[in-house]
Formats: C-alpha cells, structure tokens, sequence
C-alpha cells in the first residue's frame, strides 16, 4: 500500500511515541525523513537516529528526548500537505514562538531551519514547525 504523506507519517509516528513516553520510535527510511529527523538533532529536539538496512529495504529508528519526564517537543505539525503546498521567500520565513521553536523548509540546499534559509537568503516550501 502506498502512502500519500510520508512526512505526516514520520511526524505523527515522533507525536504517537511521545504520547505514550516511549524511547524510540521506527519507521521506514527514506531521504527526505532522514534529513527532516537530522534537523531535529541537530536542533536538540531527538537524541539520536540509526538508520539500518534489512535486505534492500531501510528501516529508521529516532531515539527521544525527554528531560524531568517531560519531552523536548511540545508540540510538532505539518504546515505544507500534498493537497495544499505553502511556500515562502527568505524574507516571509516564519518565525516559531519568537524564535524558539523551528520551522524547517525544504530548499534548494536542502533541508533547512528558518534561522538557516533566512541567513543563507534562499526560500522553499516549509514542511513543518516544532516547538
């Protein structure tokens, strides 16, 4: 079966495991997921992710963060669906909570936090906020 919104997948997958205080979350791999989840450690929200091969197929697993019981995201959301893209420029980039949270697009350069694709002067389609 094949699946119309793999990054609404990865998301709801990190916002189900935290849900219930689980360690780590697996999904199937892709490109896109994994840079999606390396911004999210890079910005301190996962602690790790290992992406393993099984035969010709890859399966990713993101380790969460949690401090004092608590976890590192609040709250995670898909801006731009397939039914209904959002784009912006560098200088209409959204900022999240007053700079507090992240908003990650997806440019030319890659995957790309708002703080990045302002300061790099590049837009794209903004796939989703954490905060």
């Amino acid at each position: 079966m094949s699946m119309s919104d793999p990054i609404a997948d990865l998301l709801t997958r990190i916002r189900n495991g935290l849900a219930v205080n689980k360690h780590s979350v697996s999904m199937p791999a892709s490109r896109v997921k994994e840079a999606i989840a390396t911004v999210l450690k890079n910005e301190g929200y996962i602690e790790d992710v290992t992406v393993t091969e099984e035969g010709n197929k890859k399966q990713m697993t993101i380790q969460l963060r949690y401090h004092e019981g608590h976890s590192a995201i609040e709250k995670i959301a898909r801006v731009s669906r397939p039914g209904c893209r959002v784009y912006c420029s560098a200088s209409d980039m959204p900022q999240i909570h007053g700079g507090l949270g992240v908003a990650m697009v997806s440019t030319s350069k890659g995957i790309l936090t708002d703080r990045q694709a302002r300061s790099a002067g590049v837009g794209g389609e903004v796939i989703c906020t954490v905060c």
